[in-house]
Order: C-alpha cells, then sequence, then structure tokens
C-alpha cells in the first residue's frame, strides 16, 4: 500500500493525460504472456505475427513481464495533455545518466549484454532505446492508435465529468477500486510497492492505459509530476470487429443502423470511430447522428481538437427502455 500525502495545491493541479509511450511499453506484457490479458488476446495475435523479424529485446528485458516495477526513465511524465510518441521519446532520450543507472541498479536479477551496454553507456543506450520503441510502436501500436486514443479521450472526458459533478474527492474515490482518497491521504493499493511519500504541491496527473492491466502503476518519487496510471473501462471492445447487436425493438423504431449507433454511444465516441467499429463510411455516419442530436438523442462534446458524440439522458432511458422490454 502507498500512502500519498496531497495538500490544496496538489488538488489543484490535478490533470489527465494520454501517453503513446506507456502503451509502448505497458503492451510488452501483453505480448509476452497473452494468456494473462484475455481481453488483449485478438490484438497479441497479430502483435506477435507484426513483430517477427523485428529485435525489441532491448525493450523486453527493461520490462520484465513478471516485474512490477517498470524504470522510471523509460516512461517521463508526459508534459503535455496529448504528447505525440515523437515527443516522449524526445525526453526519454534526454534522461540524466545517473537517473538511468539508479533505475537499473534497483531492477532484480542479472543484466542481459543489451541493457549492460545501456548502463555502461547511457546516452548512446538510450538513443538505441528510442530506436527500438519507435520500431515496435510503429508494428503494433500505430496501426490501432486511432481507436485506443478514442477510447482514452473517452476515459479523460468522464474522469473530466466526474469531477465536474463530484469535485476531485469523488474523482478519485471513483477512479479505480484500487485508489480511494480519505482526508488528505490517497491510498493506492499496489503489489508490490509499499511506502509513505507526500507530494508537496507537485500535483498529480492521471493517465488512463488500455495495456497496464488490471492493476494501477505509479510513480510518485521521481523527478517531475507524479504520475498515476489506470485501466481504462471497455478495453475488450477495442479489438471486437462488429457493433454489438441493438434489441429488436429499438430498430424497429429507429432503423438497424441508427438503433446501433445509439447503442455505441454509451460512452463518448467519435464519427471516425464509429464508422469502423460499424463498418460504415464516415459520410454515413454523420448523417446518421446528424438525425439522433436533433431528436434529442445524442449530443456532442469536444476533446481537444476531436468533437464526440454521446447519448444524452433522453437517449439512455429509451435505450435502457428497450432493453427491458426485449424478450
Amino acid at each position: 500500500m502507498m500512502l500519498v500525502g496531497l495538500d490544496a495545491r496538489d488538488l489543484a493541479t490535478t490533470r489527465f493525460a494520454v501517453s503513446p509511450l506507456w502503451e509502448v511499453v505497458a503492451s510488452v506484457r501483453v505480448v509476452t504472456r497473452p494468456h494473462r490479458f484475455p481481453e488483449h488476446l485478438p490484438w497479441a495475435e497479430r502483435a506477435r505475427a507484426r513483430l517477427a523479424g523485428l529485435d525489441w529485446r532491448l525493450l523486453a528485458e527493461l520490462f520484465p513481464p513478471d516485474s512490477g516495477i517498470v524504470p522510471s526513465f523509460v516512461c517521463p511524465p508526459p508534459s503535455t495533455s496529448q504528447p505525440t510518441l515523437d515527443v516522449e521519446l524526445a525526453a526519454l532520450a534526454a534522461a540524466p545518466a545517473e537517473a538511468v543507472r539508479a533505475d537499473l541498479d534497483a531492477q532484480p536479477g542479472p543484466r542481459s549484454p543489451r541493457v549492460a551496454e545501456l548502463y555502461d553507456d547511457p546516452p548512446a543506450g538510450l538513443r538505441r532505446l528510442a530506436e527500438v520503441v519507435r520500431a515496435y510502436g510503429d508494428a503494433v501500436i500505430a496501426p490501432y492508435w486511432p481507436r485506443m486514443r478514442t477510447l482514452l479521450e473517452r476515459e479523460v472526458l468522464l474522469g473530466a465529468r466526474r469531477m465536474a459533478t463530484d469535485g476531485v474527492n469523488g474523482l478519485l474515490n471513483h477512479l479505480d477500486p484500487y485508489v480511494r482518497l480519505e482526508g488528505d491521504t490517497l491510498h493506492v493499493e499496489h503489489l508490490v510497492v509499499s511506502g509513505a511519500v507526500r507530494l508537496d504541491g507537485r500535483g498529480l496527473l492521471l493517465v488512463p492505459s488500455v495495456f497496464c492491466g488490471p492493476r494501477v502503476w505509479s510513480n510518485f518519487g521521481s523527478p517531475g509530476q507524479p504520475v498515476l496510471r489506470y485501466p481504462a473501462r471497455a478495453v475488450g471492445t477495442l479489438w471486437e470487429r462488429d457493433p454489438l447487436p441493438p434489441g429488436r425493438g429499438l430498430a424497429r423504431v429507429l432503423g438497424r443502423t441508427r438503433a446501433a449507433l445509439l447503442h455505441e454511444l454509451a460512452v463518448p465516441t467519435s464519427t471516425t470511430e464509429l464508422a469502423e467499429r460499424c463498418g460504415l463510411a464516415p459520410a454515413t455516419v454523420s448523417a446518421h447522428l446528424g438525425a439522433l442530436r436533433d431528436a434529442g438523442l445524442a449530443g456532442t462534446h469536444r476533446a481537444g481538437r476531436f468533437v464526440l458524440y454521446a447519448r444524452t439522458t433522453a437517449g439512455e432511458a429509451l435505450v435502457a427502455a428497450a432493453g427491458a422490454a426485449a424478450p
């Protein structure tokens, strides 16, 4: 258990971010131990095929599948809310040599030859690591990043809504089952990490994740803003090829396409993502969403440069009533 002391300055500077670099690193466990992550099996099968012939051992050896610790220099805190992988790789490559060696000294077991080279010459090793991460990310993350980013952005939007209605206390107490806020102390249940720390005005960075697994990951002690990474909801839906079937009664009223789209709007989603999930042209999806919006069943929300659609209260009631009436 980690006990994290917060003060008013920390609560005032709590923010969200999405991290493509973290998703690259966290996905390594899924590739190497897919049976532990059944929700990601469709992705893992494709990823292993895409990685054939690519030497990514340095990345794998820095993040052993059975380890509960990620070297801090591999995933520095995102500097902006939506950094690109290039921006995060630049921060990785600029890690101080003493920080790299300190993190590697804390790793259990012997070092592989590749990790030993990184330890002996951190600047050169970090450049090599950035190249490996880039190649790995291009192979198995980039093809799926648009849908992953949409899911993570909707998670941020849901968290922001919770904070707007229930405050930071409500946000942190609904963030994850392994996180709770009691007074001015955040309790974070870890499997291998324990202790107490105060943030002393550095604030808290909340990063939803696709590949982090069922537990939260944190970095409270390293330079930069303290980070808490937590599993996003509905990650299994990322790899579905077909939309979930809406109720037949709802389809008879709205038509199959609009019923399917309304069914998919359980959480805020972009037009592009809906088109991919439902197998429709973006223009077709846009036209149907316009009809649902005009009928008061769907609304729009802006997340950065993206416009996301979600059910309104009336849309939620209609879907719930159709579900209750289904045979």
